[in-house]
């Protein structure tokens, strides 16, 4: 079991859910501090399941049983209580305090949850193939392809050579270029995306490595990586269907920039470099 909460477990996981486990899952988006008082039998009658969808439910979620999933859940409850958090899940224009303490407290559980689930190990196994590697290109597309550019930009003004693109096919066709002494970093909330994968597998063709980073950690993308980073996601607590936050995968980006910043010896003077380049431009 990862560090992950069960509420962002639910939420990264919710698209692989079978229709009962979804029933099971919104109850307990909806109705959290009651769950932590439940029995098993008294959750399968609320969300209209069974007793036997609970259980496949709660391992599904990486939990032992119910029982352990209630505790984690009711940590997760008493640290809101703790820090005197009103939430809800609820967003409304009339209404715009309380609709901003929950889009904060719902960004901040994002974000700490994100950098809870980081391994030291794993995380820093990752920062050596990325300063080692020849050529890092960064791939997504979509809603991630923002943060994928993003971080050509910061890891070159590091002398990281990077590369990134909006196109797929031309971000593919830089892959069937790449040796083993590249990498690829894969960003992709869902972990799902066809064109991404079969861009993960022309890389591994070719012997370069592949780092995932997604929301999604049982994922066709983070099976097929090398090494993957997760992150957590509260965006279905505050829209119900869709999914759009960056704000997790950005996170991630930012802290490998500023891990490789202190740690390689010429980034101070790649980013002079740079940062006297366009300064005329900011005058």
């Amino acid at each position: 079991m990862s560090n992950q909460s069960v509420m962002g477990i639910i939420c990264s996981d919710y698209k692989q859910f079978f229709d009962a486990e979804k029933k099971i899952a919104d109850y307990i988006m909806e109705n959290k501090k009651n769950v932590v008082d439940m029995t098993v039998a008294e959750l399968a009658q609320a969300s209209d399941t069974s007793d036997a969808t609970v259980s496949r439910f709660c391992r599904r979620c990486g939990f032992k049983g119910f029982q352990s999933l209630k505790m984690a859940l009711a940590k997760e409850v008493l640290e809101e209580e703790r820090n005197s958090l009103q939430v809800s899940n609820e967003i409304r224009r009339d209404s715009l305090p309380q609709s901003l303490q929950n889009i904060l407290a719902n960004k901040m559980a994002e974000m700490t949850g994100t950098i809870g689930m980081m391994e030291p190990d794993n995380l820093e196994t990752i920062l050596r193939i990325l300063e080692n590697a020849e050529t890092i290109q960064f791939a997504a597309v979509g809603n991630t392809i923002p943060v994928a550019m993003d971080g050509a930009f910061k890891f070159n003004q590091l002398g990281l050579r990077s590369v990134s693109g909006s196109i797929w096919e031309a971000q593919t066709a830089f892959t069937y270029n790449l040796s083993p002494r590249d990498v690829v970093v894969v960003i992709s909330n869902s972990g799902t995306s066809r064109r991404l994968l079969t861009l993960a597998q022309g890389a591994h063709e070719n012997g370069a490595r592949v780092i995932v980073i997604t929301n999604n950690a049982s994922s066709p993308l983070a099976k097929a990586s090398d090494y993957k980073i997760i992150t957590a996601t509260r965006e279905k607590l505050l829209t119900g269907e869709f999914w759009f936050s960056r704000i997790p995968s950005m996170l991630v980006i930012e802290t490998l920039y500023l891990l490789l910043y202190v740690s390689k010896k010429d980034a101070v003077a790649h980013i002079r470099r740079h940062e006297d380049a366009i300064r005329p431009d900011k005058q």
